[in-house]
């Protein structure tokens, strides 16, 4: 059956109801998704005080962290545990979620728990979401859908962040939606499945794809974008705040990790703010690529661009990688 899986949140506008277990249907053969008491998918219950000899990561992000898709105990956080012994990752991954919502995740819970590091899992489509004002929610699969007032910030001219929409507001229908409000709406990645779903129609291959330069986020080309601009002042803002180190991981697309458009301009973008010990910027793209194409095709499902289990795995083992030098010098 359908089941609810998330609920209103005053703060960051939404989060998975606490204690849930359920069974999800999909592509890939339906999933299962449990909830801790705190209202994340997360198996740990967020205690603040950790072991000794443990290495605790808060793992933050929005559908591709959380684990659309695929079960617990496969996600990329989860693999990341049983790659680096000692390593416990609090998974603060929220469906839907910019990275405007996360920091305010981050802002509201992460004070009052120890931890070593802070990982940004940023999907590139959070660059549409931050500007964005409404978005369209569906309270149940297949049932009425309805526009919340999502939490966002402005950029404004003395480059200070102004929060609105905090505490959300209710959710309204598309009719009440003001008509001046409309272009501040988004709509997930419907638009981009409604893309890729016209270019396997038409035959467009790879090449044809290459040769045409198909960009699915041209957002990142210019430094003075303005969603990249805002993106950047939220990452700088949460950097300032965060106690402990930073980790901030660009998760590529299928595209890029199938080589049919440049990740030039989003790179770029997000070596701005590479300032290592502090800050460190992973770009899982040359990891990626060592596998062949036909098994990164098998990185992301038919319709669903969200990763495998095969692709959760190439992401964790990347991170690891960069993860596991950090562990390393907090031990010495």
């Amino acid at each position: 059956m359908p089941r609810q899986l998330l609920e209103y949140h005053a703060t960051f506008g939404h989060s998975f109801i606490p204690g849930l277990r359920a069974r999800v249907d999909h592509e890939g053969g339906g999933y299962l998704v449990r909830t801790n008491q705190s209202g994340f998918r997360c198996d740990h219950e967020f205690v603040p005080e950790k072991q000794p000899g443990t290495f605790r990561v808060l793992l933050f992000g929005d559908s591709y962290t959380a684990g659309d898709g695929v079960s617990n105990g496969r996600r990329y956080g989860d693999v990341l545990e049983s790659l680096i012994p000692g390593l416990e990752v609090y998974n603060f991954g929220v469906p839907g979620t910019g990275t405007d919502q996360q920091y305010l995740i981050f802002r509201e819970l992460a004070a009052g728990i120890e931890h070593d590091l802070v990982v940004i899992g940023i999907w590139l489509e959070n660059i549409r979401r931050n500007v964005a004002r409404f978005r369209e929610w569906h309270a149940m699969p297949g049932g009425e859908t309805l526009i919340a007032q999502k939490p966002y910030f402005s950029l404004e001219p003395d480059g200070s962040l102004q929060l609105h929409h905090v505490p959300a507001p209710k959710l309204l229908t598309p009719a009440s939606l003001p008509t001046q409000q409309r272009p501040h709406l988004v709509r997930g990645q419907q638009r981009l499945v409604w893309l890729r779903r016209i270019v396997r129609r038409i035959g467009l291959t790879d090449t044809v794809k290459r040769l045409a330069r198909y960009q699915p986020y041209a957002d990142y080309d210019r430094a003075d974008d303005p969603g990249w601009m805002l993106m950047k002042a939220i990452l700088l803002r949460w950097i300032s705040e965060s106690a402990a180190p930073i980790v901030i991981y660009p998760i590529p697309t299928p595209e890029h990790i199938e080589e049919t458009t440049s990740p030039a301009g989003y790179l770029r973008r997000f070596r701005e703010l590479d300032d290592p010990p502090r800050v460190t910027v992973h770009d899982s793209l040359p990891d990626l690529h060592r596998y062949s194409l036909s098994e990164r095709r098998g990185f992301r499902f038919d319709r669903d661009p969200h990763p495998t289990v095969a692709g959760h795995r190439a992401h964790a083992e990347s991170l690891a990688s960069h993860i596991q030098s950090l562990v390393r010098a907090e031990a010495r």
